[in-house]
């Protein structure tokens, strides 16, 4: 492909302004500079860099954000400032969003893609992709909200009981949960109709995909084929 071309496509600008980058010497692959905008290259499996930052090359992209609180999920944020505003400009430009939500005061792992396939099969309810929590909650945690959780709640806007697929009190005042579904507050609305109230929430795991430990609060890492792999692996936290 273009050089050109593999710039557009990482987010770079609309054609134009990636040839005017390559013409001014800002682009270099394989530690050499680009002189040609128009010089074919397979970056599969490499990347390039701008202005001496390296950027990977990605045909499609997934990256997990450990969210802060305070940051709202769309691309079009009203109140608070969009996930998006974490992330290099490139993202936005390609198109990336985020993979389902989290609510504006819940942290945690958060999804960002430009993989639209990848995108509707981890929404898709009929996937049943676990989404592992863990909460910290109001009042102690007993057996009888364990059971509730586990067995189902009813919520206002559906009369089918909502059931977690594990509820376990890590201590007295820390819930881990872990659903399938994905509900407008769905975490929240459970631990109150089993009869408690969540002061804070992290979500902690996608499938088999752990937050990790090494990525802080506010920060974001690439996702690679064998972390996207494990999106589709049964959980692995207790």
């Amino acid at each position: 492909m273009q050089l050109e071309r593999i710039l557009q496509q990482q987010g770079f600008g609309v054609r134009k302004a990636c040839r005017a980058l390559v013409r001014q010497g800002r682009v270099t692959v394989a530690g050499k500079a680009a002189k040609d905008p128009e010089a074919e290259f397979d970056l599969t499996g490499s990347g390039f860099a701008v202005d001496g930052v390296f950027w990977p090359y990605h045909a499609r992209a997934t990256l997990l954000l450990n969210k802060p609180a305070g940051v709202e999920c769309s691309r079009r944020p009203r109140h608070y400032p969009g996930v998006l505003s974490l992330l290099p400009p490139q993202c936005a430009a390609r198109g990336m969003q985020s993979v389902g939500r989290l609510d504006v005061d819940t942290t945690g792992l958060l999804l960002l893609s430009d993989d639209g396939q990848l995108i509707h099969a981890l929404a898709s309810p009929r996937r049943k992709v676990r989404k592992t929590y863990r909460a910290t909650v109001r009042h102690p945690l007993d057996e009888a909200q364990l059971a509730a959780l586990r067995a189902g709640v009813t919520l206002h806007d559906d009369p089918a009981p909502v059931a977690a697929v594990k509820a376990i009190a890590e201590d007295a005042h820390t819930l881990t949960l872990i659903l399938t579904s994905g509900r407008y507050h769905q975490v929240k609305r459970m631990v109150a109709a089993a009869g408690n109230r969540v002061e804070k929430l992290c979500r902690i795991a996608v499938g088999g995909l752990v937050l990790p430990g090494d990525v802080p609060e506010g920060t974001w890492c690439w996702l690679t084929q064998a972390d996207l792999e494990k999106l589709w692996e049964e959980e692995k936290t207790s």
